[in-house]
């Protein structure tokens, strides 16, 4: 009995589990569909959501298109009413012209027409008028005609009369600057001798031997000599001496060290010469440098700049109308430095203004104007003071002096050069032209450098040769030649001789 009650006990448990599991169950189910049904409503929210955000995006999308489109049109819009209203503009402005050329034809039509009118008139009067001449006068048309000739060949007699005096006059003038250049040349004639000591040097000899050896095979050592300094030797019948021309001192004084020194060593031939001849020229600038220390401490003045000493002593080598120009500037500085003195004036200024008053003929030969602004130029270079520049740049009057040591310069230059004995104005002349001489050769295309020697009765031209041919070295000489004539006035002849040299240079070590 217990044991079916214990049966039925348990039958009841497994109905009641069975029962709470299936409860369970549906329990589950309906918790899951309710999770599925709130998830979908969620996702189904949700997808509204955002088709109503993309519908709204699109709808602002094509709102900005639409806005843009608009914009576009109106614009486009406005350029095509302004550009209606420029072509309204150039067709009122079109019809206005047409209007005003119209306007201005029918004025010129009018004008014409008046103008004709008045031709017309014109000629009727003239032609009363010279029936009233007739009738006056009595005279016919060929009688008026023939008065009016005689009258014209009265006027041109008076003309031709004028002309002639003229010629004459020019003639006279010419004449008389004919007759100046004579007496000038003859002048200079009989001042040869005084050319001469100042345009030539002598260098002795151990004996006449040396003079052939000097000439050389041919006279190629003779030839080298001269064509590198730029002198002339003339080896003449004077026992054991040479002597050296040159209007150039400097160039003088080259020729002159080199020779001497090839005379001492005995061993004389072209590549000889070079070196020495550049040993030469060394010499020679030391020797400049040294005048200009020697001028600026005899005048006592000190601190000038280095490159102005080398140009003041290049003046040791120039001469104004005969007179050494580095002496002529010590003299002006110590005659102006006086003078300051006596005056109360600024001594070392009128001292540094003296020496250095013709420091621009030292290169006024490679600039162009007066030495005297040239002086100016170059002292301004070198910071001088600016009474200084002044004292240089207006003691030849290119400048207003503006104080009185530049009046001091002026007038102790006018002094050192006024003193009897001091200038030959004959030198100058003569340095002069052969200055000019030897500018006019440079001038022409392909000239490496030209000498005039021969107191300027010759100038010899060396050319490049990879520029200057054989044929074009003769057409050359023809060409300057001409120019000299046409352009420079001189006594006699000059000689123009175009050298072109090729030199093929090597080594043996």
């Amino acid at each position: 009995m217990q044991t079916a009650i214990w049966i039925i006990a348990v039958l009841l448990a497994l109905a009641i589990g069975v029962a709470a599991g299936s409860w369970y169950c549906r329990y589950q189910m309906r918790k899951r569909v309710l999770l599925a049904q709130e998830e979908a409503e969620r996702l189904l929210d949700q997808a509204r959501t955002e088709a109503r955000e993309t519908v709204l995006r699109a709808r602002d999308e094509a709102l900005a298109i639409r806005n843009e489109a608009e914009q576009e049109a109106e614009k486009r819009r406005r350029v095509a009413d302004e550009y209606d209203e420029r072509l309204r503009r150039r067709s009122e402005a079109l019809d206005h012209k047409q209007e005003a050329l119209e306007e201005r034809t029918r004025k010129l039509d009018q004008r014409q027409s008046r103008l004709d009118k008045q031709a017309n008139e014109l000629a009727k009067l003239e032609e009363e008028r010279q029936r009233e001449l007739q009738r006056i006068a009595n005279l016919t048309q060929e009688e008026a005609r023939q008065i009016y000739l005689e009258r014209v060949a009265e006027s041109c007699r008076q003309d031709a009369a004028r002309l002639i005096r003229e010629i004459e006059a020019k003639a006279r003038e010419e004449a008389e600057r004919e007759a100046r250049q004579i007496i000038g040349l003859a002048i200079q004639r009989c001042a040869s001798e005084q050319v001469a000591d100042a345009t030539v040097s002598s260098v002795e000899l151990p004996s006449d031997e040396m003079k052939g050896r000097i000439i050389g095979r041919g006279g190629r050592n003779i030839r080298a000599i001269e064509n590198i300094t730029g002198v002339d030797l003339v080896v003449d019948d004077t026992p054991e001496a040479i002597t050296i021309s040159s209007f150039d001192p400097i160039r003088r004084e080259v020729a002159r060290l080199a020779l001497t020194q090839l005379v001492q060593d005995g061993r004389i031939h072209p590549s000889r010469i070079e070196r020495l001849v550049e040993k030469a020229r060394e010499e020679v600038e030391e020797v400049i440098e040294q005048a200009g220390q020697e001028a600026a401490y005899q005048v006592g003045i000190h601190g000038l700049h280095p490159e102005l000493i080398k140009i003041l002593g290049r003046l040791r080598f120039r001469t104004s109308y005969g007179q050494n120009v580095l002496n002529h500037s010590i003299e002006t500085a110590l005659i102006a430095g006086m003078m300051a003195g006596e005056l109360g004036a600024d001594i070392q200024l009128a001292k540094l203004g003296g020496l250095l008053h013709d420091i621009g003929k030292a290169t006024d030969h490679e600039m162009d104007g007066p030495h005297a602004a040239i002086g100016g130029d170059l002292a301004r270079r070198f910071n001088m003071p600016p009474m200084v520049i002044n004292c240089i740049a207006a003691h030849h009057g290119e400048e207003e002096p503006q104080c009185l040591e530049a009046i001091l310069v002026e007038s102790a230059d006018a002094i050192s050069g006024a003193r009897p004995g001091a200038r030959r104005e004959a030198l100058e002349t003569y340095v002069k032209r052969v200055r000019a001489l030897e500018e006019l050769a440079n001038s022409f295309k392909g000239v490496s450098q030209s000498y005039a020697i021969q107191a300027g009765r010759e100038i010899r031209i060396v050319v490049r040769p990879e520029e200057i041919d054989d044929l074009a070295a003769i057409e050359l000489a023809k060409q300057v030649a001409k120019s000299v004539e046409e352009n420079l006035q001189y006594p006699g002849q000059i000689k123009v001789t175009v050298i072109r040299e090729t030199r093929a240079v090597d080594y043996a070590r």
